[in-house]
């Protein structure tokens, strides 16, 4: 059975990554209510693995995971692209004319803004988790309220399902990390090819510094797939570059590496993994 610590509750797109992302396994899902706990607990037992989002299409990066990982030393040992698609909920025998209040994640609220926008007189208020508002509501019978939460929450807390698939866009994916303890990394990777790797580094304050490093990885034909830049606190103008590569030929990846290496500050390899696949 594998232990599977997620931010969120069961019904959660966490939760549904999770199983898409182990179909044939039995899973123990472990729920933690902030991204940090769930870092805690790949920490605490190095036999749980964590799921942790990373980007969505429409919100962009959770930033706050980007540091959560660098701090943590843990592992990327692979990713999956989760379709998110939202519905609005509520309890069994209410309908649209009793909905006075919308509850959900504020990512979630925001990628339903289109539609948050067509119902002026809903009231939304931001919470902990989607599928968590669908249960609050049912658990305490909070008549009135309404969550943005998945079609499989709705199931679970017995809510009725007003209207599916009320983000703005329908290509709304995000995209899950998953983490384990280093020392237990190649067991989770065996098997796998690796063809996609996360790294961080910083760079010395001089002109052309990122430019340099950007010309090697694109000799070594490495594929940039994503840059984010977060500030060094402490640093004035000085910050960490995370860089999501991909690449067909893993001795070129690391030859790349070492190029670049000479040039950098602080570089760390986050995982290295084979590409996630996307749900439909």
């Amino acid at each position: 059975m594998k232990k599977i610590a997620i931010q969120g509750t069961k019904g959660s797109f966490h939760d549904i990554a999770a199983h898409k992302l182990f179909p044939d396994e039995a899973i123990l899902l472990i729920c933690c209510a902030h991204f940090q706990d769930v870092f805690d607990a790949v920490k605490a037992d190095s036999q749980i693995i964590g799921l942790v989002a990373i980007e969505n299409t429409i919100a962009g990066s959770l930033l706050q995971n980007h540091e959560l990982l660098r701090k943590s030393q843990l592992q990327i040992i692979g990713e999956y692209k989760l379709r998110i698609s939202h519905c609005l909920v509520c309890l069994p025998d209410e309908d649209w004319k009793d909905i006075v209040e919308v509850n959900s994640h504020p990512i979630a609220l925001m990628q339903c803004q289109e539609f948050l926008d067509s119902h002026p007189s809903f009231k939304v208020v931001e919470a902990e988790d989607t599928a968590k508002s669908a249960e609050m509501i049912k658990k305490k019978n909070l008549r009135g309220h309404a969550a943005i939460c998945s079609k499989a929450a709705a199931e679970i807390y017995g809510m009725k399902i007003l209207q599916e698939g009320i983000e703005t866009n329908k290509h709304n994916f995000t995209r899950f990390l998953v983490i384990a303890d280093p020392w237990m990394a190649d067991d989770f990777r065996k098997d796998k090819s690796i063809n996609k790797a996360n790294i961080v580094f910083s760079l010395p304050h001089t002109e052309g510094s990122l430019s340099q490093v950007l010309s090697i990885l694109s000799f070594y034909n490495i594929n940039l797939t994503k840059i984010q830049s977060l500030p060094i606190i402490g640093r004035e103008w000085e910050y960490l570059f995370y860089v999501d590569i991909a690449f067909k030929d893993y001795l070129r990846y690391k030859q790349a590496i070492d190029a670049i290496t000479p040039l950098i500050k602080e570089l760390r390899i986050l995982g290295e993994y084979e590409e996630g696949k996307s749900s439909i």
